[in-house]
């Protein structure tokens, strides 16, 4: 969907809201990950992790696969916005999952210049579908949707939702942004709640950046619950949507209870799978949703027994991309591991959705075929 030019300043920084705010929250998450709640007290004090902290080797801000499956998202859509292209942009992924430099390039695959950034290559403890998935020797044609995919057709992991929410910025409708992110799902996870979920998130997104023309300043979780709801009945329509909606529907009564808490949070899953963690980004998002909520958001976000970078991201990514860039904790982006890179690979995104955008010869050297 092309916009007009005019829109292009606050469509930029929605979408570098998203991705800087996705690798804010997965970031923050990261040195958690594995921890208990009560590890996370014990370690850092009663009230949990309050600010980005080091990791074991004392180093501060680093993303994980998260990001790095997101960015490669974006990549494909930029370079043809379809499953093929995607899928080859995960490929390059998971080149950096196996080699420790960039291979030479190949003029098929191993092409573009997001491959040859060098701190990609870093494993950050990648999801075992999402690896196994892209060992398929042979690309699969997507199940329909509701019955199981070709591939790893058991797993409902995470991994889906967590790199999903670029469908949701330039597709010509909703359903168009979650059909595109189930069938993209689908390349790593079969399950049909792992893929439907990613189709729910990258719905909510498009709403949030296209449909509700919220100006960025909203105080209340209007934009937000509205997004999540005719998400909601855009997937109902969808078979074995079931366990997704369910999840949801908690995430949004939990919202409507009472003060959040870490407790709250985790009566909602350990979001390891794709529908808990789509849940527990919602509902820290719904809880702190002005614009000046997003640093609370993220804590809430990660301070809990589960998967603390995806929800931590996921979050990030709604708030980013309600928001816009200046939303986010200034003081966090400094230590962001990739910020110049995300921000770039941000606005050529935006920059390719302006009416009037020509594909020059360095254009194409950053992303052959676009």
């Amino acid at each position: 969907m092309r916009r007009p030019i005019d829109d292009l300043p606050e469509y930029r920084s929605r979408v570098r809201g998203c991705l800087l705010g996705g690798a804010l929250g997965d970031a923050l998450g990261a040195p958690v990950e594995f921890e208990s709640l009560g590890g996370i007290r014990r370690q850092y004090g009663s009230a949990g992790l309050t600010e980005p902290a080091p990791d074991r080797r004392g180093r501060v801000g680093l993303i994980t696969d998260d990001t790095q499956m997101t960015l490669f998202t974006v990549e494909g859509l930029i370079r043809g916005a379809d499953v093929t292209a995607v899928r080859r942009a995960y490929l390059r992924w998971l080149d950096t999952q196996q080699h420790s430099s960039p291979p030479a390039a190949d003029g098929g695959v191993r092409t573009g210049r997001l491959r040859e950034q060098r701190w990609l290559y870093s494993q950050r403890a990648p999801g075992n579908a999402c690896l196994s998935g892209l060992r398929h020797r042979e690309a699969a044609a997507p199940a329909p949707f509701g019955e199981p995919g070709p591939v790893n057709p058991g797993s409902k992991g995470c991994g889906t939702v967590m790199r999903s929410a670029p469908f949701g910025f330039r597709a010509r409708s909703a359903r168009h942004a979650f059909e595109l992110a189930a069938e993209c799902a689908q390349v790593t996870h079969g399950h049909p709640t792992g893929y439907l979920a990613a189709g729910a998130f990258a719905a909510i997104v498009h709403f949030l950046m296209n449909d509700l023309a919220a100006d960025g300043s909203a105080t209340d979780s209007a934009p937000l619950a509205q997004a999540v709801r005719r998400a909601m009945d855009l997937l109902s329509a969808y078979p074995s949507h079931e366990e997704t909606t369910r999840a949801l529907r908690a995430a949004v009564s939990l919202a409507a209870e009472g003060a959040p808490s870490p407790e709250r949070v985790e009566s909602l899953g350990g979001a390891w799978i794709a529908e808990e963690a789509l849940a527990i980004a919602v509902y820290c998002a719904l809880v702190n949703p002005g614009p000046h909520d997003v640093r609370q958001a993220l804590l809430l976000a990660v301070n809990h027994s589960g998967d603390s970078d995806s929800t931590g991201a996921v979050c990030g990514n709604l708030l980013g991309a309600l928001h816009g860039e200046t939303a986010l904790p200034g003081d966090w982006l400094v230590h962001l591991e990739g910020r110049d890179a995300i921000t770039e690979l941000a606005d050529d995104f935006a920059a390719q959705s302006a009416g009037g955008h020509e594909a020059t010869g360095d254009w194409l050297t950053k992303y052959p075929g676009a």
